[in-house]
């Protein structure tokens, strides 16, 4: 169930010196933009957009989180997602971003691919790197701020100018918001 808090709560929460960060932040949504390492169009072929639509997709089917809104272009993704009972935020994105990580890396290996040189970071922990670190996180605590963020989601592939509408881009949840389409099984409407 999707959780927002009003400005009396909120004013109530800050006279308490609690932060946005300490009220339930798992039972908010949230707003996330992950990144390709040094914003390289690693995500322009489909097979790759394909990994985070599967993984996302396993993430919801085994109720680990619900995910209201996406967009993945060829060089980064947003999501709005919100963590479902226990599940910590942090652990299941690291999971997530590891595992769709390592995937596009093995399929790179296995084809031998010259972009895995454009990947090669060599530190300490990994010799090749997929996701820029430290992803941007924004908590959403209100109605507005949720709707504002969705229809920036929607809106990337007309900004990026790949398409008139954006119920036509394909890696969206647009078209589920507009038509009512259910492609992507793992999507839940904020409305309920």
């Amino acid at each position: 169930m999707l959780v927002f808090f009003t400005n009396k709560q909120l004013g109530l929460a800050k006279n308490l010196g609690l932060s946005l960060k300490d009220m339930h932040i798992k039972e908010h949504a949230e707003f996330i933009t992950v990144t390709c390492l040094e914003r390289k169009h690693i995500l322009n072929e489909d097979r790759f957009k394909d990994i985070i639509i599967d993984s996302l997709s396993f993430l919801g089917r085994t109720k680990r989180v619900c995910i209201y809104g996406f967009v993945i272009m060829s060089n980064h993704f947003h999501l709005i997602w919100q963590m479902v009972d226990d599940h910590i935020r942090e652990e299941v994105q690291r999971d997530f971003l590891k595992y769709t990580g390592q995937q596009i890396l093995k399929q790179l290996r296995n084809e031998k691919s010259e972009m895995l040189k454009e990947l090669l970071v060599q530190t300490k922990d990994r010799k090749y790197q997929v996701w820029n670190r430290n992803s941007l996180g924004i908590p959403l605590w209100s109605p507005s701020v949720f709707n504002q963020k969705l229809e920036y989601i929607h809106n990337n592939p007309i900004k990026a100018r790949l398409y008139k509408y954006p119920e036509d881009y394909k890696y969206s949840s647009a078209d589920f918001y507009d038509k009512n389409e259910k492609d992507w099984g793992f999507l839940v409407h904020h409305e309920g």
